[in-house]
C-alpha cells in the first residue's frame, strides 16, 4: 500500500493548523554580539543573565516548583541570524571550518526554522514586585542579549543525560585552551567595573580561553587586534603567540 501523502501537504492532510509561536520571555545576557558567545552552553559558567517574563506570561503559577530543579532547557529563537536564512550544508568550527556537513547534523544558528535549545543552571527564581517583573537568574548562558524564549522545561538528569551517547565529531569538549593574561592597564580598568560586574574578569577568561576567532585562524600567527562586547563594555585583545591572548583595554561603549 502506497502512502499518497507528500511532504508538501502532510500538515494539511493531517488537519494541522498553521503554527504561531509567541515568546514568553526575553533573555538579558552579557553577550551583546554573536562573536563572543561560547559555542555551547556551560562552557562559561561566569556568564550570568536574567530571563524576564513577558506580560501575559508573568503569572507566578507558571514557575511553581521550578526551583526544585538545578538546570533548565531553554527553547529560543536565533533572532540575531534569522534574517540571513539558511543553507543545507555548513562548515562546523569543530572540523576546522573546512569540511561541510548537513545543517541538521550541526548546532548551526542558520537553520530552516531558527529555533535553538540550551541548558542553563537555574540560580534563583525572583517573583514579580511592583517595580520588577517575574524573572529567573541563570548561569552558563550561551545566548545573545534580547533572545526571545519560546519555552522553558526542567532538565531531568535520568533521561536527559545519556552517558553512553555518541556525538560524532563533537564527542569531547574542545581541548585547545588559550592562556589569557591582562595588562596592568586592563586590570586597573577591571577594578572600575567590579561593583556592577564582579565576575567580569572570570567571564573574559572563560570566553577568550576557548578562542572565539574563526576556525581558519586556529594554529596560525595572528597579528590582528580584536574587540568583543560584554555588557556595555568593549574588551580589546590580541594574540601574543599561538596559544596566548593578552587583554589590553576595557572601555565603556557609548551610544553616539
Amino acid at each position: 500500500m502506497t502512502d499518497k501523502m507528500t511532504n508538501q501537504n502532510c500538515a494539511q492532510e493531517a488537519g494541522a493548523e498553521p503554527l504561531t509561536l509567541t515568546p514568553i520571555a526575553c533573555v538579558h545576557s552579557p553577550f551583546a554580539e554573536k562573536f563572543a558567545i561560547p559555542r555551547q552552553p556551560g562552557l562559561a559558567n561566569a556568564a550570568k543573565g536574567e530571563i524576564i517574563f513577558e506580560k501575559g506570561f508573568d503569572n507566578p503559577d507558571m514557575v511553581r516548583g521550578l526551583s526544585q530543579f538545578s538546570h533548565l532547557w531553554l527553547v529560543f529563537v536565533f533572532h540575531g541570524t534569522q534574517a540571513q536564512g539558511w543553507k543545507p550544508l555548513i562548515r562546523p568550527p569543530r572540523l576546522g571550518g573546512n569540511e561541510k556537513i548537513g545543517v541538521l547534523a550541526s548546532r548551526s544558528t542558520f537553520r530552516p526554522n531558527p529555533i535553538g535549545m540550551s541548558v542553563v543552571k537555574l540560580e534563583q527564581v525572583l517573583p514579580a514586585t511592583k517595580q520588577t517583573p517575574l524573572k529567573l537568574i541563570v548561569s552558563g548562558l550561551d545566548l545573545l542579549d534580547q533572545t526571545p524564549i519560546l519555552d522553558i522545561k526542567p532538565y531531568v538528569p535520568y533521561s536527559d543525560a545519556i552517558v553512553d551517547a555518541k556525538a560524532g565529531y563533537a564527542q569531547t569538549e574542545p581541548s585547545r585552551q588559550k592562556q589569557v593574561s591582562f595588562t596592568e592597564h586592563a586590570l586597573t580598568q577591571l577594578g572600575q567595573y567590579h561593583k556592577n560586574h564582579p565576575e567580569l574578569k572570570t567571564l573574559i577568561e572563560q570566553v577568550l580561553c576557548q578562542d572565539p576567532r574563526p576556525a581558519y585562524k586556529q594554529g596560525k600567527i595572528d597579528e590582528k587586534h580584536y574587540g568583543m562586547q560584554l555588557y556595555q563594555l568593549n574588551i580589546s585583545w590580541h594574540m601574543t603567540g599561538l596559544e596566548d591572548i593578552l587583554v589590553t583595554e576595557i572601555t565603556p561603549i557609548t551610544n553616539s
